[in-house]
């Protein structure tokens, strides 16, 4: 696409990836494979007006809530324009995790709590502007961030999700019914695979080329990872690094501080259980 001036805002790759939730390695990937193009200046930089930042939101919709693949996306994109689309998310195939925005309910507790958003960013070392972004916008924190945010005021990401809304002694999700956690700023998308109040949170974990943890975290309980796709490296306390391949499985105790990359470069697919939830 050749360069030409713009009328509208324009974000840089860096913009455009926080924007919709995922990393900048992530939208060079969508390249490659057709799925945008970037408008370039004559100096080679990457540029996203607002038409592409909605395409941007479609292709991550379709990815996340559908599960499609890039050729499936292609497809379903040049069938339907982009207006049609309800980015914020309604399928008959899949699930909103919330009616109400992440972002509103972490605004809502933090004032419910008295706290402004200085207080809550010295005690979880986010710094106020991604916490003000994310409370606008529910994008823009890497799951490490939003735990850190959950637990200081005192929560977890799986209740803020509705997960645990109702308990139930089963619970069946269809193949790609699953409801999602909001996505984060290193394009980490985490499925709900098992719904209610449970005592294994059970989840499918994708994670784009270059995804992370983004930092340790650790909290109670057990964990166990299986690799469906992909490759993953699990460092733990700081020093114990695991490589885990496909068909790979590893079980640790959740208070050993933790942090993960995707080390494959394509997508990594994992099951992730969490037991008790406290994630």
């Amino acid at each position: 696409m050749e360069y030409r001036p713009l009328n509208d805002p324009s974000f840089k790759i860096a913009e455009a990836a926080r924007t919709v939730g995922v990393s900048p390695s992530t939208l060079r990937l969508w390249e490659t494979q057709g799925l945008i193009e970037p408008i370039r200046t004559p100096s080679g930089q990457r540029l996203y007006d607002q038409s592409l930042i909605d395409r941007l939101k479609a292709i991550v919709w379709l990815r996340n809530q559908e599960g499609l693949n890039p050729a499936a996306i292609r497809q379903r994109l040049s069938e339907q324009p982009l207006g049609a689309w309800e980015i914020a998310g309604k399928s008959d195939n899949t699930k909103i995790a919330s009616d109400i925005p992440f972002g509103s309910k972490i605004r809502r507790l933090r004032r419910d709590a008295g706290m402004t958003l200085n207080k809550v960013a010295r005690a979880t070392g986010v710094s106020v502007s991604l916490l003000s972004t994310f409370e606008r916008t529910s994008q823009g924190l890497s799951l490490t961030a939003l735990h850190a945010v959950a637990k200081h005021l005192g929560t977890t990401i799986a209740s803020l999700s509705g997960q645990q809304d109702e308990a139930s002694g089963e619970s069946l999700v269809r193949d790609g019914q699953w409801k999602a956690w909001p996505p984060s700023s290193s394009g980490v998308t985490v499925h709900v695979l098992a719904e209610g109040q449970n005592r294994m949170e059970c989840h499918r974990f994708v994670l784009a080329p270059g995804a992370s943890s983004e930092g340790a975290y650790q909290h109670e309980g057990e964990e166990f990872i299986h690799v469906l796709a992909g490759s993953v490296e699990v460092v733990l306390d700081g020093d114990r690094f695991v490589e885990l391949g496909v068909g790979d499985s590893f079980y640790f105790e959740s208070r050993r501080p933790h942090s993960w990359r995707n080390s494959f470069p394509g997508e990594t697919i994992l099951i992730w259980i969490n037991t008790p939830p406290t994630f």
